[in-house]
């Protein structure tokens, strides 16, 4: 359920600096939105899960033990397997990208002319003419040979490799923070008001976490929105609905 903060990118908005128009996914925004983004997925996963859980123990019971118990446990187990899942996937992400770029140094040291024609050929595949595309390979091959390789022909740079420990840290706080909404509400709630004010709460954080993945994804606002909504609403109305039967039967 993990989405690998660091690891996954998506379309942006564009912005509109000083300097002129800059796409949101590319430049030094780049990273900052791509976590951001997978800050708001984890959150979204938070208050879903956390809300079937408790709306599905407040269908079967009234007792507010039972709801913290199955709140609490169901929040530590969800951030914690977001924290480990996103820590294992950066973590693999990581180790392809360094034997990558291990092996990238390996070969600019045996064979620095076939990598300058090797890096050449790729400018001339984005349309640079020949001429110019092997000036600009020469360019940044003089300044740095690893880099303007890794770019190229890796899609990596060097000194942005993202950090596991960062990944698994911001899915566990993400999840936890989302989680939070549906626990306290189901808690502070009274029991009459409960199930509803527990729904409408959920409902109003998925509309905002909708509006901000769409936001920030480059995706329509309304249609993330209501596939957002449709489907938290949905979760929490069939474990409720699972809830009540298995309390009346007294399971």
């Amino acid at each position: 359920m993990a989405v690998a903060g660091a690891g996954q990118a998506g379309q942006g908005d564009g912005v509109d600096t000083a300097a002129g128009h800059t796409e949101a996914h590319g430049g030094p925004l780049g990273p900052r939105l791509n976590w951001l983004r997978a800050a708001v997925l984890g959150a979204n996963d938070g208050v879903v899960s956390t809300a079937g859980l408790v709306m599905g123990v407040a269908g079967a019971t009234t007792s507010q033990a039972a709801l913290l118990t199955a709140g609490l446990a169901g929040l530590l187990a969800g951030s914690l397997s977001m924290a480990v899942g996103e820590y294992v996937s950066v973590s693999s992400q990581r180790d392809s990208e360094r034997a990558a770029l291990r092996q990238e140094q390996r070969e600019l040291a045996e064979a620095p002319e076939a990598e300058l024609d090797e890096l050449t050929g790729l400018y001339e595949e984005k349309g640079l003419p020949p001429e110019l595309a092997r000036e600009v390979a020469e360019a940044l091959t003089a300044r740095d040979p690893l880099a303007a390789h890794a770019d190229a022909e890796l899609k990596i740079d060097p000194d942005e490799l993202t950090s596991a420990w960062q990944a698994a840290g911001a899915s566990f706080v993400s999840f936890t923070v989302g989680a939070l909404f549906p626990l306290l509400a189901v808690l502070l709630l009274p029991a009459s008001a409960r199930a509803p004010g527990t729904a409408f709460t959920v409902l109003c954080v998925l509309l905002f976490t909708g509006l901000m993945s769409a936001r920030l994804g480059g995706a329509p606002r309304g249609r993330a929105v209501v596939r957002n909504v449709l489907g938290g609403g949905l979760a929490m109305a069939v474990t409720y609905a699972v809830g009540t039967v298995l309390g009346a039967a007294g399971v």
